[in-house]
């Protein structure tokens, strides 16, 4: 007969030595189309304006300490051009060698990544590892957005010493 129903009484059962796979082939395709549709997610392929900002606005010194890094790579500290190899220096003399004071430091948003780590590097070089970066505020999240300061006024961002 069909289905394995034995015509005899009695009541022994063959034992079954297959073991039934199908469910774990269902988990199996669904890990696989879990894992399809995770892993173009995990790549990041954006565009990041760097120079804006809407981190809350730390609070200013009295007499900020502000390192420029021009387009043209021109360092300034304040609003004296200097040379990177006089750097610290100039910082010495500008914060009367406070090694622990904040610097804070902008940058031209055509300059590039490596220039700016390059300045931190100079920065850290010469005993300055508080280090800030300055962008623009912004209000809406939106790089490019005026913020309450408007869009001409620098932002301290919070940041953390460099190791």
């Amino acid at each position: 007969m069909a289905g394995g129903i034995r015509e005899s009484g009695d009541d022994d059962l063959d034992e079954q030595h297959e073991i039934n796979v199908t469910p774990f082939i269902d988990v199996m395709l669904v890990l696989l189309i879990i894992f399809m549709v995770a892993a173009p997610l995990a790549t990041v392929d954006v565009n990041v304006d760097l120079p804006a900002s809407n981190a809350q606005a730390q609070p200013r010194p009295e007499e900020p300490l502000f390192l420029t890094l021009k387009e043209d790579l021109a360092l300034s500290l304040g609003n004296d051009e200097i040379a990177r190899d006089t750097l610290g220096q100039a910082l010495d003399r500008f914060s009367g060698n406070d090694r622990e004071a904040r610097v804070f430091l902008r940058a031209d948003q055509a300059v590039g990544y490596g220039e700016l780590m390059t300045v931190m590097n100079l920065l850290r070089e010469a005993g300055y590892l508080r280090i800030a970066l300055v962008g623009l505020e912004t209000s809406s999240g939106v790089p490019g957005a005026a913020g309450v300061g408007g869009p001409d006024a620098p932002t301290p961002l919070p940041a953390a010493p460099m190791p």
